[in-house]
């Protein structure tokens, strides 16, 4: 037998005890329940604790002592100096190994109702899964938990929580756990109504008075109606003679989404490449490339001739297709594998690059996009997308903190 097999034979074996301390939080608690441990000698096996608003749960594993009746009193006795409540329950063992099949659940709600949470963990039960751990990624301008599940494929239950998730109102992401979870190290995102608001074809289109024109042939294009490259084309020669001064116009009248300075901020500092691709214009996309300190950008450009556009593009058209190569491009030029890659998206054109990415995230998108994506975001607000890549609102508040503008 291993060495591992024996050590986990003899944790299967040996006699423990659960020490749970549940009370009004105060510094102090945890020392003074450990302190009354140490004292005898005995081993910690596991420990968690969690405090929700102003009250304290912390449970304690320890290896079990002879005079489990003398750690019993002397824990009674502490109990009533802290004025909390101490229970002490022997047993055998460690806790259950988790089961195969491990997922991250990320639940996001504006709000979030306990109905809605209810119906979710009820789901979760239903595939024969079980939840082993709860917590809270942010509690505002949404309501976002994490939940790690195992016993159940992590594709099978996409499906049954992406089903329930439309019936709640809530939106709901599912990732295989382990350790790759947290190594997405490339985010790759369209521009125009992901990363900032509007499309600027059309601001663009009303500069030139052609806008009810080019936004009703763009909204075929995002619906999938339309393909691309041709909608494209129609649209740009909407814009001959328009003066190239009205790029410089458009791009200080854009709008980024909410949250996506503190998107792009929070994954820069954590060593995440960023890359933008865009069916737009790189005299718009490059800009925000450099003011956003984002590390890639492509998109389509548009020819200008004696200071005037003239109605054409040069060069190969970014479309469908040519995302999805975007991104292995900037997969390739980052060293970073597709599967540690995040693609960002709310058009019919995002498709094939949400599908090549190791995670594709439909932002309130069209519907044809949220049935293809791995999950969807309906609400505004962009800087959501860390609650999927595991980071909490409080580390990026305190991250703002250490490091202010």
């Amino acid at each position: 037998m291993s060495g591992q097999a024996e050590f986990e034979t003899s944790l299967t074996d040996r006699p423990t005890v659960l020490v749970t301390l549940t009370g009004a939080d105060r510094p102090g608690l945890t020392s003074a329940v450990l302190s009354t441990l140490a004292t005898r000698g005995l081993e910690v096996i596991d420990a968690e604790q969690v405090v929700l608003r102003g009250r304290l749960v912390l449970g304690v594993l320890v290896s079990a002592p002879r005079d489990h009746k003398f750690l019993k009193d002397e824990l009674k006795a502490l109990e009533a100096v802290l004025g909390v409540d101490i229970s002490v329950k022997k047993g055998i063992g460690d806790n259950e190994p988790r089961r195969k099949g491990r997922s991250q659940v990320t639940v996001i709600g504006h709000p979030l109702t306990a109905a809605g949470l209810a119906a979710i963990a009820g789901r979760i039960a239903d595939t024969g899964a079980n939840i082993d751990r709860i917590s809270r990624m942010a509690r505002y301008p949404v309501t976002a938990l994490e939940i790690a599940v195992s016993g159940a494929d992590p594709e099978a239950l996409r499906t049954v929580l992406a089903l329930e998730g439309v019936r709640q109102k809530l939106d709901i992401a599912v990732q295989a756990g382990g350790l790759y979870r947290r190594a997405k190290r490339l985010i790759v995102m369209d521009v125009d109504s992901t990363l900032i608001q509007g499309e600027v074809i059309e601001m663009l289109a009303g500069h030139a008075g052609r806008l009810e024109e080019v936004a009703a042939v763009t909204e075929q294009a995002m619906r999938g109606e339309l393909e691309f490259a041709e909608s494209l084309h129609h649209r740009v020669a909407q814009l001959a003679g328009l003066p190239e001064s009205a790029l410089d116009e458009v791009y200080q009248a854009i709008q980024l989404a909410p949250g996506a300075r503190t998107l792009v901020r929070t994954l820069k500092r954590l060593g995440y490449q960023f890359a933008i691709v865009s069916g737009g214009f790189s005299q718009i996309t490059d800009k925000l490339a450099a003011d956003l300190g984002i590390d890639y950008a492509a998109a389509n450009q548009l020819e200008i001739v004696d200071g005037k556009l003239t109605g054409r593009v040069i060069g190969d058209v970014v479309d469908r297709a040519g995302k999805a190569v975007a991104l292995r491009r900037f997969a390739e030029q980052s060293r970073t594998p597709l599967s540690q890659t995040v693609a960002i998206g709310d058009g019919a054109n995002d498709l094939d690059m949400l599908a090549a990415a190791g995670l594709g995230v439909a932002f309130n998108a069209k519907p044809v996009v949220r049935e293809a994506a791995d999950t969807h975001l309906s609400v505004p607000y962009l800087d959501t997308i860390l609650y999927l890549l595991g980071i909490s609102r409080e580390e990026v508040e305190a991250a703002d903190a250490d490091n202010p503008a």
